[in-house]
């Protein structure tokens, strides 16, 4: 079974029970899905294969390229992209999303309206605001959502070198978890509070808030949080493999090239 598979399984399981229900979705939005084209992909634009069903239109995505072959039994064309990615396209279109079709254990339709609220909830930025750390102590955060925070951070490879987790309590009296990314790369902040935010959004706990901060080697901070916190090293990417010029990147790999929806 895929990852997917078991998320949906518990998902499955149990009907009432909202955590699985955000696992789920965490897991979907994470993964990376072929989605069934209708022609192969002209630059950055893409055309996906749209089924006329009586819930109306959906368009086709699988977790495994073998699980799509197996639905179209010939050669057909696809992109790989991420499941954030694919929401976001379909996002206020009124198309849903047919998944892993066929004999996956995870196979469903997505109405129009869970496509909507995923990419609406992934599109959250988390705010902003300041404040003065008096003291750490160790994290007293319920293991799914440190489980949670690492399945994240091990996707951020090569953002930051690290990141540390502890309670904190501020100068005004206020107090809270912190999870702060220690040398951090110029302009992946954004990307890095974003993860965190998604983590204890599907995480399905009812944990509160979880503070953010960059800091820089060395920092009183980071020395002092290292201390007493919890240590997530992120893993060094693999080194990218050399191309032709004359052969593009698949569609939606760029994230300053997004793909466009036909």
């Amino acid at each position: 079974m895929t990852p997917l598979d078991q998320a949906h399984e518990a998902m499955e399981t149990a009907p009432g029970d909202d955590a699985a229900r955000l696992r789920f979705y965490g897991q979907l939005a994470d993964g990376e899905l072929f989605l069934l084209l209708e022609s192969e992909p002209e630059d950055e634009t893409l055309t996906p294969q749209l089924f006329e069903l009586e819930e109306g239109p959906v368009v086709l995505a699988f977790d495994l390229e073998e699980r799509l072959a197996a639905f179209t039994g010939v050669p057909a064309p696809y992109a790989a992209l991420p499941g954030r990615v694919v929401a976001g396209l379909l996002a206020g279109r009124g198309i849903g999303l047919g998944l892993n079709l066929g004999d996956a254990p995870s196979a469903m339709l997505l109405p129009p309206e869970a496509v909507d609220w995923l990419a609406e909830t992934i599109s959250h930025a988390p705010s902003e605001a300041e404040a003065r750390p008096a003291g750490f102590a160790p994290p007293r955060l319920p293991e799914p959502l440190i489980a949670a925070l690492d399945g994240k951070l091990a996707r951020a490879g090569g953002l930051a070198g690290h990141a540390l987790l502890a309670a904190v309590r501020y100068e005004d009296g206020r107090e809270a978890h912190m999870l702060a990314f220690v040398a951090a790369l110029d302009g992946a902040q954004p990307a890095l509070a974003r993860a965190v935010s998604e983590a204890l959004t599907f995480s399905g706990l009812e944990a509160g808030t979880l503070d953010v901060a960059f800091l820089a080697e060395g920092d009183p901070a980071a020395v002092a949080m290292a201390r007493v916190g919890l240590r997530f090293d992120l893993p060094v990417p693999a080194a990218p493999e050399l191309r032709e010029e004359h052969v593009p990147a698949a569609p939606g790999m760029d994230p300053e090239r997004p793909p466009i929806l036909k």
